[in-house]
C-alpha cells in the first residue's frame, strides 16, 4: 500500500484520514471542489474534483497518479421533513453521496483492479437506523451500504478489497455544512426543532474524526479486511438494536432518542 486517494479530504473524516495516512508513510492525494484555505500537511496533495462531474471526477483521478486505494469520503446532509424537502434538494443529496461514489469508482477501479488495490467507502450508521427529518441523507447511506457489498463481490476476482466504515456521531464541521432549510409554518415546526437540537448536543459531545481515520487505516492495511467497521458511541449498540428488535420497536426508541 504506497498511494491513496480520499475524496472530501480537506476537512473532517477526510482531513483526519488524509494527517493520519501521510504520518504512516503514504502518497496522499485529497481531492475536494474548492482548494483548502490552508497548504495541506506533509505527504497530502490536492487535485481539484467535483464528484458530481463526472469530467472532473476523470479528471482529478488522472491527476493523483497511479493509485493503491480510494476512500470515498465526499458528502454532505440536509435536513427537513420528506413532505418539505425540495425534489431539487433531495436530487442534489443523492447527486453527491451516490452518484458521486459511483462516479469515482468508475473511473478509479481499472487502476484499482490492476493493482489489486483497496476500497473504502465512508457510510453511516443513519443507513441502518434512519434518521427522522434526514430521510434523504439516511436513503443515502443505505445506498452505499449496498453498493459496497455488491462491489465487494464484484471485484474479489481482481484481489481489490472493498470495506464500509460506518460512523455514528463524530464531532466534525459536517453539522455546519447541512441544509438545515426548513419552511416557515411548517406543520413539523416543534419536532423539527426537538430533533435539531438532539442532533447539536450529540455531535458536541460526539468523539472526533480521528477515531475514524484510525479505522480507515485499519480497513486499508488489514490483511483480511472486514466487509464493515462501525466507529462511534452507537457502535454496537445500533446493529444489535437492528438486529434484534422488531422494526415498529426499533423505529420507536428512534423517535424516543430524537425526542419526536
Amino acid at each position: 500500500m504506497r498511494s491513496v486517494l480520499i475524496t472530501g479530504g480537506t476537512s473532517g473524516i477526510g482531513a483526519a484520514a488524509a494527517r493520519l495516512l501521510a504520518q504512516r508513510g503514504l502518497r496522499v492525494v485529497v481531492a475536494s471542489r474548492r482548494e483548502p484555505r490552508e497548504p495541506p500537511p506533509q505527504g497530502v496533495r490536492w487535485v481539484a474534483m467535483d464528484v458530481c462531474d463526472e469530467g472532473s471526477v476523470r479528471a482529478g483521478v488522472a491527476a493523483a497518479g497511479a493509485l493503491d486505494a480510494v476512500v470515498c469520503n465526499a458528502g454532505f446532509g440536509v435536513f427537513g421533513s420528506l413532505e418539505e424537502v425540495s425534489l431539487e434538494r433531495a436530487r442534489a443529496q443523492f447527486e453527491t453521496n451516490v452518484f458521486g461514489v459511483l462516479a469515482v469508482l468508475r473511473a478509479a477501479l481499472p487502476g484499482l483492479r490492476a493493482r489489486r488495490g483497496r476500497v473504502v467507502l465512508i457510510g453511516s450508521l443513519a443507513g441502518r437506523a434512519p434518521i427522522p427529518f434526514q430521510a434523504h441523507y439516511s436513503a443515502t447511506k443505505a445506498a452505499v451500504d449496498s453498493i459496497a457489498q455488491a462491489l465487494r463481490m464484484e471485484v474479489k476476482p481482481f484481489g481489490v478489497r472493498v470495506s464500509l466504515v460506518e460512523p455514528g456521531d463524530i464531532r466534525t464541521a459536517f453539522n455546519d455544512a447541512t441544509d438545515w432549510g426548513a419552511p416557515q409554518g411548517s406543520p413539523y415546526e416543534a419536532r423539527l426543532e426537538a430533533c435539531r437540537q438532539v442532533i447539536h448536543q450529540t455531535m458536541a459531545a460526539a468523539p472526533p474524526p480521528e477515531v475514524v481515520a484510525e479505522v480507515i487505516l485499519r480497513a486499508l492495511t488489514a490483511r483480511r479486511p472486514r466487509v464493515r467497521y462501525q466507529v462511534g458511541p452507537e457502535a454496537w449498540s445500533v446493529p444489535l438494536g437492528r438486529r434484534l428488535l422488531p422494526d415498529g420497536l426499533a423505529l420507536e426508541l428512534i423517535a424516543r432518542h430524537y425526542r419526536i
